[in-house]
């Protein structure tokens, strides 16, 4: 068994096993809404730990794990775009490193992708590169001051957030630093109250929300954290009906989805579920289920529908090549 394959089904399980376990919250409580699902044009490549951003009209994908053999993998360096409008796959360019479980925005015109894992390695990393998509090429911006992987990323304001992950000797760090374009450096903002990884952030109304993940008591948490950054602090939010790990979220209406993920605790399973939650009013529903239950994938919103796309359809080292489109309806 290789390390990698070790990492998910050795290293990590190892540690839950005999702590403390986390179910799901009661589905009772939690109101149902509508949304039809569609497959749409596979992934060129089936990978998973994969980072998806969008210039709202293009998701653009990057990183992740590619198969190499049954334990083993590579880091494939091929960047794809989707145009949602013509159902279409296209390389677009290669990454200047392979990574995995990296963050990946997009803002005016640019491309960042943000620290993660080295190669198909799971040893964190400070890198910082920027595409510029006119120009049709990459250059390195400032390290990122707190190496790591596994970390959640959003655009606020014009500055790109790096917030917890996992950094050297698989320490969850509640590390939280923001890019300034304008002046080309990182800035400490107020740490994520819950050190964690495998989790994800979205920006929407003037906030940062970040769900679910894992630490070093459970791979599924439900904790739901706000960054409010006009006072540099963070609040609690609604609990996630559904804790997990390795999932994705994207932002739509006025709503926060999350979808998929995985535990090893206290069964082996990957998530089918969807889920969204609405800041305003600090409350969630439940949509449809995913057609594929899948973890390590990433998700984004283009013309008022969400496209969910590759990961793992078994917990730990798994790959697929599936693009599942969501229609929420009001």
């Amino acid at each position: 068994m290789s390390s990698r394959a070790g990492y998910f089904r050795g290293g990590w399980l190892g540690v839950a096993l005999g702590l403390c376990l986390v179910a799901p919250l009661a589905a009772a409580d939690v109101p149902e809404a509508s949304g039809e699902w569609r497959r749409m044009a596979p992934l060129p490549e089936a990978r998973t730990e994969v980072s998806v951003a969008t210039d709202g009209e293009r998701i653009f994908l990057a990183g992740g794990f590619l198969q190499a053999g049954e334990d083993s993998a590579t880091a494939p360096r091929t960047l794809f775009v989707y145009d949602p409008a013509d159902d279409r796959w296209e390389s677009l360019t290669e990454l200047p490193r392979g990574v995995n479980h990296a963050g990946f925005e997009y803002h005016d015109g640019r491309l960042y992708l943000i620290a993660g894992y080295d190669e198909a390695s799971f040893t964190p990393i400070d890198a910082f590169h920027i595409y510029d998509l006119d120009a049709d090429e990459w250059r390195q911006g400032p390290s990122l001051p707190t190496p790591r992987g596994a970390l959640a990323t959003a655009v606020l304001d014009g500055r790109i957030h790096a917030i917890g992950g996992t950094t050297h000797g698989r320490e969850d760090v509640g590390a939280h630093e923001a890019y300034d374009p304008q002046r080309d450096e990182w800035t400490e903002r107020a740490a994520l109250p819950t050190p964690r990884n495998h989790h994800r952030a979205a920006a929407i109304d003037g906030r940062i929300v970040v769900l679910a993940g894992r630490d070093d008591t459970t791979f599924r948490l439900t904790t739901n954290e706000i960054y409010l950054p006009a006072e540099d602090r963070w609040e609690e939010g609604a609990p996630v009906p559904t804790g997990r790990s390795g999932v994705a979220v994207a932002v739509l209406d006025g709503w926060v989805y999350l979808f998929g993920g995985e535990t090893f605790t206290p069964e082996r399973r990957t998530f089918d579920e969807a889920e969204r939650y609405h800041p305003a009013e600090d409350r969630w529903e439940r949509l449809p289920a995913m057609p594929t239950a899948r973890h390590g994938l990433d998700a984004a919103a283009v013309a008022g529908a969400i496209y969910v796309i590759a990961g793992g359809p078994e917990a730990g080292f798994a790959f697929s090549d599936v693009n599942e489109r969501l229609v929420p309806e009001e």
